[in-house]
């Protein structure tokens, strides 16, 4: 059998953050090193997906090209997963000529059988920026959950899938302007017509995650329609039609025909340019997606379809979607800049320290929370006190005993073959877990031998035996070497940096999974290294500290509109000390709004001067007086200052 394993496409548009990794790529990565060790022919595929808004959104908030972007992170995203310790085969791009080539003969094909086909729409264009909006560009008010903010293709708050003129109030993302619908055409994809052979599909799939077949029946229950596969952008794989030679493809008919492409880069690499084919159209492989939630639309359905209506191609065997992992109670937001970035994380911290608290933490079967305290507190008292501190107290006892030679024995007490033959049995134990993708249950059973090795090590007492009886105490110390050479390779799925330090600290003789039920041990060591430092509170009150000051993106930014606006009138509000009540001016309308200034300005101080206003905010009683609107001032050691214009300007004035 052979198992082709892809995580999804992250955006070339930003780092990746570790709600990203404890979603798609973490557990992946534990799986394809398993499947490595048990010797398996196992492809691990993946590559960054560089069209789309979000990449023409990120160009146009730094004054950049799509390619400048796309050519930034792929290196950023490459380099912070290898320090993370993924193993891909291989990690493409979707700008390559090879994916363009595949995504548009893909999409001839499936054009050619009759399930794609053109149809006039209703499309909201930007009288301001004169441009057609792709969903992204549009934002507006949930229709769902009544949030403002949501984009036109998803709610971040409530997670539903939108259309653009499904939001409430729209707008333009780039510049506020109510957006016009005009008539355009797209190409959509007959998705509808796949919804019985996607359902009876689906019935097959009794050992998939039940939050995985939850939503997808759910899904099915409302009835498919059929999706648009084409964008009004400039930047993209270019339509491979002449009436459509201004539209490129929709994002998401296009990423993933990015795992066939990046298999076939992988295959040319190898210089057997048709070894591809044994995977994609063997029925016998196991095709694998690991995704996050949001993503399982794509993945279980459209995907499926997709490769349904091209033909040959094989489904997916598997797609074992986490929920979401939060960050200190909230959701990670790429968007509002409330994340832990990789490359940031690795600066100040160990890749195997995050490794095993997202496995031990993972969201599994449910949403769960990474704090700073927790990822503190499992390092220390698990990885440094548990695991470490086994591996360095049976080191540095042979290593100054025995001069670094191991002791052996034939022998072994009830005790002894307690722990040998929970080691026996550990690689079917964490092999059963893993094979049905519970790698937090996997890192237990590794962690519970850790555990037993040093209840094992206490109960022994070799400090004692080695001057009492030192045949016990050689024993002792051949049975602690058993368990340190197996958790080399235990560990080696969930830890691998972990896992090579032991290996050359034992000087490792070769082995495999199912070959550490009976390891073979070494002769001789090397000198012992501590594993895992303690983290101290001082630095995880850096890291807390660090979320604290939140940054936001420039598109949380774009909501706030800033105008010039001129005080007309000015008196301190009745009943009150440090209110003054101003009636101003913005542009041709009048309005009133309420400052607590009076301790720093008079009100005749304050007439005719242009003043910063925050212009669409939401009205608000203060003291029972009315305030539409919010001046802007600068507060120091100095008091309070009003921020108005260095020149005359007229009120009304828009703020950039």
């Amino acid at each position: 059998m052979k198992i082709l394993v892809t995580s999804a496409l992250p955006y070339a548009n930003g780092d990746i953050h570790l709600g990203h990794l404890a979603g798609a790529y973490l557990p992946a990565d534990i799986y394809v090193r398993y499947q490595r060790l048990k010797g398996r022919d196992v492809v691990y595929i993946c590559g960054t997906d560089e069209h789309g808004v979000p990449v023409t959104i990120s160009a146009e908030r730094q004054k950049k090209t799509p390619r400048e972007i796309v050519d930034y992170y792929y290196q950023s995203i490459k380099k912070s997963f290898a320090a993370f310790g993924m193993t891909f085969d291989n990690f493409s791009r979707t700008t390559l000529p090879i994916h363009h080539r595949m995504a548009q003969e893909f999409f001839l094909k499936i054009y050619t059988k009759g399930n794609i086909y053109p149809q006039e729409v209703e499309q909201f264009y930007c009288p301001r920026c004169k441009r057609f909006l792709p969903d992204r560009y549009i934002i507006g008010i949930c229709p769902k959950c009544s949030a403002d903010g949501a984009r036109g293709d998803q709610c971040e708050t409530c997670g539903h899938w939108l259309e653009p003129s499904e939001l409430i109030d729209p707008r333009c993302l780039v510049c506020g302007e109510k957006p016009q619908k005009t008539r355009t055409k797209h190409w959509y994809f007959k998705l509808s017509e796949f919804q019985d052979k996607l359902a009876a599909w689906i019935e097959t799939k009794k050992d998939w995650k039940e939050t995985v077949l939850t939503f997808v029946k759910g899904w099915l229950r409302e009835g498919l329609e059929d999706r648009p596969i084409t964008r009004d952008l400039p930047w993209g794989v270019p339509v491979p039609l002449e009436e459509a030679r201004d539209k490129v493809l929709y994002v998401w008919f296009d990423a993933p025909i990015g795992y066939i492409s990046s298999t076939i880069e992988w295959a040319e690499k190898r210089g057997e340019p048709d070894l591809w084919k044994e995977y994609w159209f063997n029925k016998d492989t196991k095709l694998i997606h690991f995704i996050g939630k949001d993503n399982i639309v794509f993945h279980a359905l459209i995907w499926p379809a997709m490769l349904m209506a091209y033909g040959d191609y094989i489904l997916p065997a598997e797609i074992p979607a986490n929920q979401f992992l939060n960050l200190e109670g909230d959701k990670f937001s790429t968007s509002k800049g409330y994340a832990i970035w990789l490359p940031d994380f690795l600066e100040d911290f160990q890749a195997d320290s995050l490794r095993y608290v997202l496995t031990r933490n993972a969201p599994e079967a449910r949403d769960t929370d990474f704090t700073w305290r927790d990822f503190q507190a499992w390092h220390n008292n698990e990885l440094a006190d548990i695991l470490g501190n086994f591996i360095n107290r049976t080191l540095t006892f042979i290593s100054k005993y025995y001069s670094s030679s191991v002791p052996t024995a034939s022998a072994f007490t009830e005790t002894d073959n307690r722990i040998l033959n929970l080691l026996h049995n550990a690689p079917t134990t964490m092999g059963d877990k893993i094979e049905r993708f519970e790698f937090k249950n996997a890192l237990q059973e590794v962690m519970k031998i850790a555990q037993e090795a040093n209840r094992y090590f206490d109960h022994s007492e070799p400090w004692t035996t080695r001057k009492t009886n030192p045949l016990i105490c050689e024993r002792t110390m051949y049975v602690c070497m058993k368990i340190v050479t197996s958790l080399s390779v235990l560990l080696e799925p969930f830890l691998p940096f972990t896992a090579e330090k032991i290996k050359q600290m034992i000087n490792f003789i070769d082995q495999k999974w199912d070959d550490i039920s009976a390891p073979h041990v070494a002769p001789s060591i090397g000198k012992p290294e501590i594993l895992f430092q303690k983290i101290d509170d001082k630095t995880i009150d850096i890291q807390v500290e660090k979320l604290k000051k939140q940054e936001i993106a420039i598109e949380e930014f774009q909501k706030v509109i800033l105008k010039t606006a001129r005080i007309l009138e000015a008196h301190v509000a009745e009943g009150s000390r440090n209110l003054v009540q101003c009636t101003i001016e913005v542009g041709d309308e009048k309005r009133q709004i309420v400052a607590g200034i009076a301790k720093y300005y008079k009100p005749e101080e304050l007439v005719g001067k242009t003043i910063i206003i925050v212009d669409n905010l939401k009205p608000a009683k203060i003291r029972g007086v009315e305030s539409h609107g919010m001046l802007l001032a600068a507060e120091g050691k100095e008091g309070i200052v009003l921020l108005t214009t260095d020149k005359p300007m007229s009120s009304g004035a828009t703020i950039k």
